[in-house]
Parts: C-alpha cells; sequence; structure tokens
C-alpha cells in the first residue's frame, strides 16, 4: 500500500513535533491574545522565565512565533504563515472525508429508495 502525503520533515511535521510539547502549545494558545514579553507569558502560565525563555527559542526556530523590540521588552507573537501552511494541510483532510461523507449520504438515500419501493 502506497501512502501519499507529506513527506518525511516536512514544514506540517515540525510544526506538529514543536507544538507536541505541551507548554510550548500553551504558549502559542496564550499568544492568540496578541503580542507579549516573555515576563508576561512566563507569570501567566506559571513557569520559570529561563524555561519559557527556551521553550520561546524552540517556537521561534520552528519559525512559529517572531519577536519585536518595543521599548526595553522584546515581545513575542505568531506569525501567520505556517499555521495557514497548516491548515492547508489540513485542508485536504477535510476534502477526503467530505468526499466519503458525501458517497455514504449517496448510499443512503439509495438504501431509503429501494425501501420506499418496496
Amino acid at each position: 500500500m502506497e501512502v501519499s502525503g507529506s513527506s518525511p520533515n516536512s514544514p506540517e511535521q515540525g510544526i506538529l513535533a514543536t507544538l507536541a510539547e505541551p507548554n510550548r502549545f500553551r504558549i502559542v494558545e496564550f499568544l492568540r491574545n496578541g503580542p507579549q514579553s516573555v515576563g508576561r507569558i512566563a507569570e501567566t502560565l506559571q513557569l520559570r522565565q529561563p524555561q519559557t525563555s527556551k521553550h520561546l527559542k524552540v517556537l521561534l526556530d520552528a519559525g512559529l512565533v517572531g519577536v519585536a523590540a518595543d521599548g526595553n521588552h522584546r515581545r513575542y507573537f505568531l506569525r501567520p504563515e505556517p499555521f495557514r501552511s497548516l491548515d492547508d494541510w489540513l485542508e485536504s483532510f477535510r476534502e477526503s472525508l467530505q468526499q466519503r461523507y458525501d458517497r455514504l449520504d449517496n448510499y443512503l438515500q439509495q438504501i431509503q429508495q429501494g425501501e420506499k419501493e418496496k
């Protein structure tokens, strides 16, 4: 059986691997509210600042977040591009599932037609 789809080490695989760590996932969820400083992220999520900085570095290296200087603070923000890429990848699954649902719906309608004719 041939398996098609993303190649090993695809961008989607990298995104999912990065987000598989629960604290990084929580940081990304928190950043959905807008740009935040390391201190605010650490405080809100009850993480130590060095731990938070390490997770932000991984997210930054993966391209999921960006950083901008804001006076004396660095504010981290979500980059939309990788999430769009992930959404495009997921869309292929949605399309496949929709086709299956459509076939099931057609099959059920055929069964109902057959029962009505009896």
